[in-house]
């Protein structure tokens, strides 16, 4: 059966100037599923389509000009979002790139120490003799920012967090632990109670720099984000807003970024006085204009995340 379709309905759906609108013939086309496909047979009309267009100022273009030009820019900008992060936090933050890849003075180390199952004791009785020591033998160039046992979450593991002022200091304090008799001693001595060791090296945002030595007692929580490559500055963006909504419930206590070692990471710090005020504390910050935006905006950023909840060890800075 021939059936017929007017033009018109084609100019709402494809943007055909009514001036063509006249009855084509569609003739049916069998698929491998027994379905109908139409095609417009415009053979015979192609003499009048052509000189009514022409005739036609406006519609002497098609597809328009217009559409030829923002085709490849809504593209471009489709990449470009993908590869760098949106555009608009982009203009937003183009004066402040600088600032996030050399943010202050400090360079921050993340030390993560898997020690082997019943040997925790022995563990943290030689790093309580241990790190005490690198502070003294560095100070002021370096500070024990804290260090943690992991209560929940990877259990078995020691968390250590450092301070050095600037690159020199941390190649400085790795150059004179090598030379030094009571570090290497000391290091030996921990060497087989351990699994497996894995340091990174990391900057503050500024926005949220890290708490001076406090005793607070409690438990602290490390949440971990590894992000999407290319889109730390509107994690940045989002967060100088979420931090402030937080701030009213709780103190946050730091925040980095990865620099060497696992890239494309981010962690935060904060302390708590036990689980349910944890709890209550981050059911409280939905009630803050421009909390929920931030997690709206945020959670499309990450490819993964953890969380740790730890206890601080008897020599932390941080406990």
């Amino acid at each position: 059966m021939l059936r017929t379709v007017n033009m018109r309905a084609l100019t709402a759906a494809g943007g055909i100037r009514s001036c063509l609108a006249r009855p084509v013939l569609l003739t049916p086309v069998k698929t491998h599923r027994n379905t109908s496909l139409f095609h417009a047979s415009t053979r015979s009309n192609n003499s009048d389509i052509k000189s009514s267009a022409s005739s036609d100022p406006v519609s002497s273009a098609s597809p328009s000009e217009e559409t030829k030009k923002t085709l490849p820019q809504k593209a471009s900008h489709i990449v470009r979002s993908i590869l760098h992060g949106s555009e608009q936090v982009r203009q937003e933050t183009k004066d402040t790139l600088s600032k996030v890849l050399a943010r202050g003075k400090y360079v921050h180390e993340l030390a993560t120490h898997q020690v082997r199952p019943g040997c925790m004791d022995e563990y943290k009785a030689i790093v309580s003799e241990l790190y005490p020591h690198v502070v003294r033998t560095h100070s002021p160039g370096v500070k024990l920012v804290g260090s943690w046992e992991t209560d929940i979450g990877d259990l078995d593991t020691a968390v250590h967090i450092w301070e050095y002022q600037g690159y020199p200091a941390l190649s400085d304090a790795y150059s004179k632990n090598r030379a030094d008799a009571e570090y290497q001693k000391l290091h030996r001595k921990l060497q087989p109670l351990l699994i497996s060791r894995k340091t990174q090296i990391m900057l503050e945002f500024q926005f949220w720099p890290t708490h001076p030595p406090v005793t607070k007692g409690g438990v602290y929580e490390l949440r971990s984000y590894t992000l999407k490559s290319g889109t730390l500055l509107e994690w940045e963006h989002n967060w100088r807003v979420g931090v402030e909504c937080r701030r009213h419930h709780e103190e946050p206590m730091g925040a980095w970024f990865s620099q060497l070692g696992d890239l494309n990471q981010v962690h935060h710090l904060w302390q708590y006085s036990d689980l349910q005020v944890r709890k209550e504390v981050r059911e409280s910050a939905w009630s803050e204009n421009g909390w929920p935006e931030t997690v709206l905006n945020t959670v499309p950023l990450i490819q993964r995340m953890s969380s740790r909840i730890m206890l601080p060890m008897s020599f932390s800075s941080l406990k």
